[in-house]
């Protein structure tokens, strides 16, 4: 059996070394792609993926910076959605003299991204494209259906 850590199954060696699930990870966490990752190892996007398929270190270690990212993310939409304060520093003059005094700011609730929020965690009440449905209840009112046809078809060599 060959040695996964210096060579794969077969052509040459491989560039992976352990040292790379954790620098991975961090690189993820901070909001890196995969093709961020193979710029920084100074390899092609396709051996990323092998990576990640050969050694399970190296995939849980991108997955998991990769869904830190994104929990910070969605905690970001979140607060934006639904607004927040933040504690800050006002610097003024007052009298001569530069004054610093401790405020809390606050943000509003951003609508957009209340509506960004509730179109993907409740797709089904809030989703851009509704269904709607034609028919009256007692079946009597159907939609008229329109074909549009090309000047000149004949309809009976179909």
């Amino acid at each position: 059996m060959v040695d996964s850590e210096t060579q794969s199954e077969r052509g040459r060696p491989t560039a992976y070394r352990k040292e790379y699930a954790k620098q991975a990870k961090k690189l993820c966490e901070r909001g890196a792609t995969d093709y961020e990752l193979a710029d920084f190892f100074e390899v092609d996007t396709r051996t990323i993926y092998r990576w990640k398929n050969t050694h399970d270190d190296f995939c849980h270690a991108v997955k998991a910076g990769k869904d830190k990212a994104d929990d910070r993310v969605e905690r970001s939409l979140f607060n934006r959605a639904v607004g927040y304060s933040f504690e800050s520093e006002k610097v003024f003059q007052f009298q001569g003299q530069v004054v610093r005094a401790a405020t809390v700011e606050h943000v509003p609730p951003d609508s957009g991204a209340a509506f960004n929020w509730l179109k993907n965690r409740r797709p089904e009440e809030w989703r851009d494209k509704r269904e709607l449905d034609h028919t009256s209840s007692d079946g009597t009112m159907t939609p008229t259906r329109v074909e549009l046809v090309a000047p000149g078809h004949d309809d009976s060599t179909d």
